[in-house]
């Protein structure tokens, strides 16, 4: 039987890629900073084992995961590239044959042209989270030339699911956006509402951690994007919301100065 360690298992990717592995004839480690209850309630979640481990306050996190021996090693929760390059090293040398790191679509970076293609991201990330996302990329990637380690990064959109307040269109989760909608009141949205945002449910990025692992030889040595089949602007995400409650979506915009 595979054995599989999911770091953050307990999450909203968690949640649905536990039950997918259990059921499909894994053995499934869950690693968690509490005891968390997934977001959906399951019965494969009673014939899973859960280890209380906290990365942030763990100095040997990296080897006390080594030390499990599985054969995969999905980590949904690393944000710093520091820790990526500890997580090689500790897991070189053992029982692991895939190391699947969650990286995220703020890896992409400013756009020239769009829409933007994957494989054509310019490598300017807008902030530290994005950075540190695309620095383990690159990391990984070069280990896998290099050296071998089995790797797969995932970049995701923007999560929505159970438990998870979905991204609005103000690009936030504030709620507020949704009543004023539903009130027929007039929505201001920021540069005319043409940034993009990019959702996807958190079962469908299970699915593409479950498909990397069982497809495993496909996988190794790429980087996947998990989002839908496309980007929407806050100006249109805001309009089908004002066409859900209301028929005419007309007159109810205006620039926020």
């Amino acid at each position: 039987m595979t054995k599989a360690v999911i770091i953050g298992g307990a999450g909203h990717i968690g949640t649905y890629l536990v039950p997918l592995l259990v059921n499909n004839g894994f053995e499934v480690v869950v690693i968690s900073r509490g005891m968390s209850k997934p977001y959906v309630e399951n019965p494969a979640w009673q014939r899973v084992k859960t280890v209380q481990l906290n990365r942030g306050r763990e100095p040997d996190f990296a080897k006390r995961i080594a030390d499990i021996q599985a054969d995969v090693v999905v980590d949904l929760i690393n944000f710093d590239v520091l820790e990526t390059k500890k997580m090689v090293a500790a897991l070189k040398g053992t029982a692991c044959q895939h190391y699947l790191y969650c990286s995220s679509c703020w890896a992409r970076g400013f756009a020239d042209v769009l829409p933007l293609e994957s494989g054509t991201e310019t490598g300017t990330p807008l902030c530290d989270y994005g950075r540190d996302k695309l620095a383990s990329e690159r990391f990984l990637r070069q280990e896998f030339i290099q050296n071998k380690f089995p790797s797969t990064c995932i970049r995701p959109g923007q999560i929505s699911g159970a438990g998870w307040d979905i991204i609005g269109p103000w690009g936030n989760v504030s709620k507020r956006p949704f009543q004023i909608i539903a009130n027929g009141e007039e929505i201001k949205l920021p540069n005319f509402g043409m940034e993009t945002i990019h959702h996807v449910h958190a079962f469908d990025v299970a699915q593409c951690f479950y498909q990397a692992v069982t497809h495993r030889e496909n996988a190794l040595g790429e980087v996947f994007e998990a989002a839908s089949g496309g980007s929407i602007t806050l100006y249109g995400y805001a309009k089908m919301m004002y066409e859900f409650f209301w028929a005419n979506a007309e007159d109810r915009f205006s620039s926020l100065e």
